[in-house]
């Protein structure tokens, strides 16, 4: 063997990598959420604005890389049939943690923790933001201190789905086990301060506003974090957070820019910073009640005791969906940031369906299609058939490219002889999760509503599992269900079903898609509109920052460092 040559590429490779610093070296970070976190605890809101904050804190078993493969964090590896990790039959998973992991308390985190995490959010009367991805586990036991094994009732497809992302991490059981079913939203000491693995640890949190945080001084990789302080500022818009890392250099990081691209490239060219970005899951779509949100109906408000007057109506959907031109959308509002879509699940490539008739505007035929269906234009141009005006409140968040898509869908929608009142609700409000909370997208006391969502894991099975019957929010759930369009159809909960009991590829890639189509392109109770890059922008003087379109923008903060 030649030594010198073998020697040459590792020399390489130590000159090229810089040289590790010290824990909390690089001082403080600045980090700008223009939607303020409103809890840090993703088991009771799945808004990225409380995930990603919380993920600073609290890890999962393994999180999903921007490739698609899964990367263990407390994990020891990643449970695979050949490992011996996932039964050969699908009924069970069984993890192993990695030695020596403590809480940033310094006591030990065992599979104990995992177990109870499970039961946390399975919990009857919690109301479990993320329960969909715990769907059809029957026990989570805790072999050893260092294994786990997660049993399902019928064979699980895919079987790596608790514990794998950002959205469900681990909780320590001594912290959380007062906090079990109708006790857990009220856990306020625990949901503003829970203790975790990650590398930083909370030092204070005040709802709705800032979050601070320290490294944690028992983080596993003694190098990391690099940075000794961490403040995430909430509140404000996406204009105002794109100033002030590229403009005015406050701060180091801003968070979801959804900005028009001419406004952001003027900002990016005064050379204070940088847009970073890349394509997930995340579509912009439009939501259309399937309950009457009337206010005379009192606490039955879009409710499932209470069909939509005329949302129920497939020809008035497929018509709202037909006015609205989404390529302009993404032409004036979104530029390279977004792609116009027909579907909500464009990424991966093999369960998209390829269904793509909405990107032609068609408002002749969507007149035509109503006026088929008996809605005809009144004194004042307002369609109405048996008594009922097609009259409807259209609600989304403060942004000011969600103002302008109001807007142009607004005019579009009165092209066909639709009335639109426009309501915009604060962020924070909009994707809390108090129950309490009136104008929160889970409430939905209003006819549509717009905003972004995606699901977090390569299958798309839990992101679909949101819209079977039992996820609709209600006051026996807290409000807490992710059904908030309340979609309820037995021959979608069958295929379900069906895409659970599913193992081979090919057939979940079919089942999956067929039950998209339902939600969109053949049942219009979902209007996709845009496939979103999630945009940020960052100081020249930050490094690290690595996007990834499937886990939160912080998702691999302990690698952050002050660049050179």
């Amino acid at each position: 063997m030649n030594v010198k040559k073998a020697l040459v590429p590792a020399l390489a490779l130590m000159m090229a990598t810089p040289a590790l610093a010290e824990r909390g070296s690089d001082g403080d970070l600045r980090v700008l959420y223009w939607q303020a976190a409103s809890v840090l605890n993703p088991y009771l809101s799945t808004g990225a604005k409380d995930v990603d904050p919380a993920s600073m804190i609290l890890e999962p078993l393994a999180l999903v890389a921007d490739d698609g493969s899964l990367i263990p964090v407390l994990a020891a590896e990643i449970p695979t049939i050949e490992n011996g990790g996932i039964a050969e039959d699908f009924a069970s998973v069984t993890w192993r943690l990695k030695p020596g992991l403590t809480w940033s308390d310094g006591t030990p985190v065992t599979a104990a923790d995992v177990a109870f995490t499970a039961q946390y959010c399975m919990a009857p009367d919690f109301g479990c933001a993320v329960l969909a991805e715990f769907d059809g586990i029957e026990t989570v036991e805790a072999v050893d201190d260092l294994t786990v094994r997660i049993r399902y009732a019928a064979p699980k497809y895919p079987p790596l789905q608790a514990f794998v992302g950002g959205r469900t991490p681990i909780l320590q059981k001594a912290q959380f086990e007062s906090c079990l079913g109708s006790a857990g939203a009220s856990c306020t000491d625990q949901n503003f301060g829970p203790i975790g693995t990650g590398p930083f640890r909370v030092t204070g949190f005040e709802p709705g506003n800032v979050a601070t945080y320290e490294a944690n001084p028992e983080y596993r990789d003694p190098a990391k974090p690099a940075f000794a302080r961490v403040t995430i500022k909430g509140g404000g818009d996406a204009m105002a957070a794109a100033r002030a890392v590229l403009e005015t250099g406050e701060f180091d990081f801003a968070w979801n820019l959804q900005l028009a691209p001419d406004v952001v490239a003027p900002m990016e060219a005064a050379g204070k910073g940088k847009l970073v970005g890349s394509f997930g899951s995340m579509v912009e779509r439009i939501e259309l009640n399937q309950t009457d949100p009337s206010p005379a109906l009192g606490a039955e408000r879009s409710t499932l005791a209470h069909p939509h007057p005329f949302l129920t109506d497939p020809a008035v959907r497929r018509a709202l969906s037909m006015a609205i031109d989404r390529p302009i959308l993404a032409e004036l509002a979104y530029g390279p940031a977004g792609k116009p879509t027909c579907t909500i699940v464009p990424v991966p490539e093999t369960f998209n369906s390829g269904r793509d008739e909405c990107l032609t505007q068609d408002i002749a035929g969507a007149r035509a299609l109503l006026d088929q269906a008996g809605w005809l234009p009144g004194a004042d141009g307002i369609r109405e058939k048996d008594g009922v005006r097609l009259h409807l409140v259209f609600q989304t968040t403060v942004n000011p490219v969600r103002q302008d898509v109001q807007s142009l869908v607004k005019q579009w929608w009165s092209e066909i002889g639709v009335e639109t009142d426009l309501k915009t609700i604060d962020g924070t409000v909009f994707f809390g999760g108090d129950a309490g909370n009136p104008d929160s997208r889970a409430r939905f006391l209003a006819d549509a509503q717009m905003f972004t969502d995606a699901f977090y894991l390569p299958d798309p099975a839990s992101f679909l599992d949101e819209f079977v019957c039992n996820r609709v929010p209600d006051q026996g759930n807290q409000w807490q269900g992710n059904n908030s369009v309340r979609f309820c159809d037995p021959a979608f909960d069958a295929m379900m079903a069906q895409l659970n009991q599913t193992g081979l590829p090919r057939d979940r890639q079919r089942i999956a898609k067929d039950m998209t189509d339902m939600l969109t392109a053949d049942g219009h109770v979902v209007l996709p509109l845009i496939h979103r890059g999630m945009i940020s922008a960052h100081a020249n003087s930050l490094a690290g920052v690595t996007p990834n379109g499937w886990e939160g923008s912080l998702w691999n903060i302990a690698d952050w460092s002050r660049a050179e």
